[in-house]
């Protein structure tokens, strides 16, 4: 994806993400693509694409127009999803185009989505598309956006021994582990870890509570993050992120009940020892 406005670096390390996520997706879910080809638009003259489908950017370009601006620009590699708020509200409707003309394949997107969520590598992989997506999204909102009431980037670095989400902080935001390892803390105990492509803090941003544990960066950490009320909207539009965040709480669990009972262990060991 190119931006039709400067950008900070972040966002290429997200793009670059997306696209990865993007090629993985299509592996697991393995539909036959329809190519179609895309001739040069007229300037000014932009045609929304069928919502019935997903397309991948094969090769050329293609451009989003949204009420006459264009705001940014699809490049081999990307994913056009379906415009959803366009079919019912044709003043909110995204339109595409190309200048030059472009190649795309296009994936039924019923059929798609069925693949996604009869697999649960495919439903892991869409949501942190998904969450990838956000984090993109509001880099270009925070780039048109008056520094004063600019929005959050949604992407951030953080070096080993660095807090990502503190115990008993308010839960603004979810998480989703780009690269790296972190470790989860309570009152100081080290009670589990975080991998890459796991989300976290989603439980207190939905309950609406603070944060029951400090989570720390143990390598050096990429991580996308997204507004709670974000997320509220992307899991109402798409089931597969809560069966997604099951697993990964789940995962969770299992690791906590395994850190307990070596805790356990542990002590028992000590007490017998004395």
């Amino acid at each position: 994806m190119l931006a039709n406005a400067e950008l900070a670096q972040d966002f290429n390390k997200l793009n670059q993400q997306y696209k990865e996520l993007v090629t993985a997706l299509l592996d697991v879910v393995n539909i036959p693509p329809v190519r179609l080809e895309v001739d040069a638009t007229p300037e000014g003259h932009f045609r929304g694409f069928d919502g019935g489908k997903f397309y991948l950017i094969d090769s050329g370009s293609i451009s989003a127009r949204y009420r006459g601006r264009t705001v940014y620009f699809l490049e081999e590699g990307d994913m056009l999803l379906p415009d959803i708020a366009g079919v019912t509200h044709k003043d909110m409707a995204v339109f595409y185009g190309s200048e030059a003309g472009a190649s795309l394949y296009s994936y039924p997107a019923l059929e798609f989505m069925q693949r996604v969520f009869a697999e649960p590598t495919a439903i892991k992989l869409w949501t942190r598309l998904l969450i990838t997506y956000a984090g993109m999204m509001l880099r270009l909102t925070a780039a048109r956006t008056n520094e004063d009431s600019q929005a959050t980037p949604g992407f951030e670095i953080y070096e080993p021994g660095e807090i990502i989400i503190r115990q008993g902080d308010r839960a603004d935001y979810v998480f989703n582990l780009s690269t790296g390892v972190a470790e989860v803390l309570v009152d100081d105990v080290t009670v589990g870890r975080i991998g890459e492509g796991e989300i976290f803090g989603a439980m207190a941003a939905l309950t609406h509570a603070d944060r029951s544990a400090t989570v720390k960066a143990k390598t050096s950490c990429a991580v996308v993050k997204v507004p709670k009320e974000q997320f509220t909207d992307l899991i109402k539009s798409n089931p597969a992120t809560i069966h997604s965040l099951l697993i990964d709480m789940a995962n969770s669990i299992v690791n906590l009940n395994e850190q307990l009972v070596g805790l356990r262990s542990s002590t028992r060991d000590r007490d017998f020892d004395i």
